[in-house]
């Protein structure tokens, strides 16, 4: 009998599946950056889906096709950053104390931030438009059950009720959206100073 291949083990078809998932994030990119550019010059409500498919040189039924509506592609790499901030503290090796995986998650975050091209533009967007905030803080909001779960391994038998882990990982989750905006807003340190100082301050006793 002849024994079934699955699509993994198929000749080029891992290569086949990988150019069309990057051939797909480079359409993405092109919709957010073409959007962003032209927010950026003529202000978010004054741009059209028409506009934003003409820069990119794509159809409007291609831009259908990816987003929604113009708000989710301009806030389409908040979202990319936002999972990669997740996939930074996933990866921190277990053991230790869990404000210390944390910190060490959001200096690597804040390195890789200050290596990237044009995302200041879209945080500045998308805090000067008040319609977006609500969704810039719900992806925030969102990534806190993530944090809390992955904390779940570091917690003491006393923690192990689930709210000192929200409230970490609130409290963390807190320190990096307000540093990143402090940062932005006076960008006189770098985003790591910045980003370690509000972790510092964010474990610090209130009174």
């Amino acid at each position: 009998m002849r024994k079934r291949q699955d699509s993994a083990s198929v000749p080029g078809m891992t290569g086949q599946t990988g150019l069309r998932e990057r051939k797909k994030e480079a359409t993405r990119q092109a919709l957010h950056a073409a959007l962003v550019r032209l927010a950026v010059e003529h202000g978010l409500e004054n741009v059209t889906v028409e506009n934003v498919a003409d820069a990119a040189q794509v159809s409007r039924r291609t831009f259908s096709n990816y987003f929604a509506n113009k708000e989710e592609a301009l806030l389409y790499n908040h979202q990319r950053r936002m999972q990669r901030l997740l996939e930074l503290v996933a990866q921190r090796p277990q053991g230790g104390a869990a404000w210390t995986a944390l910190t060490r998650a959001a200096q690597e975050f804040a390195v890789e931030l200050t290596e990237e091209k044009g995302w200041t533009s879209t945080v500045r967007l998308v805090n000067d438009n008040p319609a977006l905030l609500h969704t810039h803080f719900a992806t925030y909001t969102a990534a806190e059950d993530a944090v809390a779960d992955m904390l779940a391994p570091r917690l003491s038998q006393s923690q192990q009720d689930g709210l000192w882990a929200q409230l970490v990982a609130a409290r963390f989750l807190a320190a990096v959206r307000i540093a990143t905006t402090r940062w932005l807003e006076q960008g006189d340190e770098p985003l790591s100073q910045v980003m370690n100082e509000a972790l510092r301050l964010s474990v610090e006793p209130l009174m």
